[in-house]
């Protein structure tokens, strides 16, 4: 991507909605849509989404409410919700295959299921996701802490990257195999998506909640113009908040930050790259909050989350493996999988680990190949084991390295099928999948 291709989507027109739906009673419609997703005077992008637009309406609910959330395929193919980083009952993750069946074209499906957890997550289809994602069948949910924390503003920052033609469309190709075997589709266009839009102030306190919806793509960022800390985690909120500085996420990650507007100009989302910094997108600051007064930024309330019992963790090793470079892409090309888990491309008839519900279970995630992973498990969250071997944050994706190995440890509570995946969508569509059960 190159400068200009950056810069001028900063300034296309917004694609964000502004409408919010009770989770309690919503409705989901997935259908064909037009975007602008290139600057106003030229062409619109043919594009898939929800209730019109992409990303989708705010699906939210609070903490212990249902959801209820009626969904409608119009797509004219197959599809289904996943409702990404909620504990939800295994029928409603939304897995075709796995928990449910496709909801075929012109089709529907009810879907009901607690919001055990307050924090920021997202709904994404996940059938042929590595293109349903791509063409904009996503959006954001969230679902708020019985009392909120005191801000001002409660903005979500939906971070995407598209690979447009000059023609304004979305390039074709979504299974193609050098993409695949690589670091997946990269777009050459990208933004942060805030929602809603609107002004702040100097001197108002913010929660920002950023969401990685990319298919692929790996985003450094930096933020510009706030003073405060990060409070959250996919979801899950830090019984020690982190100090804001440049942080990575994942496909599919997300940070929740809770900051005071320190700038007269803009709050600014900056992707740093190799030949400098682009503006992904900002949020205009004008006038000054003379009421508020300065005050620490405290912790979130926590979930209520099972304690691991370390003393009888069952140890595991997930080896990622394959790509290019790799004895596998050999197989690839020959009508194999691309990649694999543990020398196992794509889903088999029978589980990663069959857990009793309650195990705790230590996995090793061994990378074995020239490029970065962000594995995902459904169903549950997993503590990342720290170098000093203390437990860190809890998170449903975490992001491992070429060539780096690392530990999680996660409490399998939830009884079900679940699915553990790369999150970089073009690898699992390529074979990085496996499944673990829970009786």
């Amino acid at each position: 991507m190159n400068r200009r291709e950056f810069l001028i989507t900063t300034s296309a027109a917004a694609i964000v909605p502004r409408i919010t739906l009770a989770a309690t009673r919503a409705e989901l419609i997935a259908q064909p849509i037009s975007a602008q997703i290139l600057p106003e005077g030229e062409p619109a992008t043919p594009m898939l989404g929800f209730n019109g637009s992409t990303p989708g309406p705010v699906v939210r609910a609070r903490q212990g409410e249902v959801f209820d959330v009626r969904f409608l395929n119009q797509i004219g193919e197959g599809s289904a919700v996943h409702w990404h980083g909620l504990r939800s009952d295994n029928a409603m993750d939304g897995v075709p295959g796995l928990t449910q069946d496709v909801v075929e074209a012109g089709s529907e499906f009810a879907y009901r299921f607690r919001a055990p957890d307050a924090g920021t997550f997202w709904y994404h289809s996940h059938n042929r996701s590595w293109e349903q994602v791509a063409k904009g069948l996503y959006g954001p949910l969230i679902v708020d802490e019985p009392t909120p924390p005191d801000v001002d503003h409660d903005l979500i920052v939906m971070i995407d990257d598209w690979r447009m033609t000059e023609a304004g469309t979305l390039a074709e190709g979504f299974e193609n195999m050098h993409d695949q075997a690589h670091q997946g589709r990269l777009g050459n266009f990208a933004r942060a998506l805030v929602e809603p839009q609107v002004t702040v102030r100097r001197g108002d306190r913010v929660r920002l909640r950023l969401i990685n919806v990319a298919t692929d793509r790996i985003f450094p960022v930096e933020i510009e113009g706030i003073d405060g800390k990060i409070v959250a985690l996919d979801g899950m909120p830090l019984s020690d908040p982190h100090e804001l500085s440049d942080f990575i996420l994942a496909p599919a990650q997300r940070v929740d930050i809770i900051a005071d507007v320190a700038t007269s100009d803009q709050v600014a989302f900056v992707f740093p790259t190799r030949d400098g910094p682009y503006l992904l997108g900002e949020v205009p600051v004008a006038g000054e909050n003379t009421e508020r007064q300065p005050s620490v930024v405290r912790a979130l309330p926590a979930n209520e989350t099972a304690q691991p019992d370390m003393g009888n963790a069952i140890p595991l090793t997930l080896t990622m493996q394959g790509g290019a470079m790799s004895r596998r892409m050999m197989q690839g090309m020959a009508g194999g999988g691309i990649w694999a888990f543990n020398g196992q491309s794509g889903l088999t008839d029978t589980p990663f680990h069959l857990f009793e519900r309650g195990q705790t279970a230590r996995i090793r995630l061994v990378n074995d190949t020239s490029f970065a992973h962000g594995i995902h498990l459904h169903g549950h969250h997993f503590f990342e084991v720290e170098a000093d071997g203390d437990l860190g944050a809890l998170r449903d994706t975490t992001l491992v390295d070429a060539g780096e190995t690392r530990d999680i440890v996660c409490v399998f509570d939830n009884p079900g099928r679940w699915l553990l995946h790369c999150h970089m969508l073009g690898h699992q569509a390529a074979g990085m999948k496996t499944w673990v059960e829970v009786v």
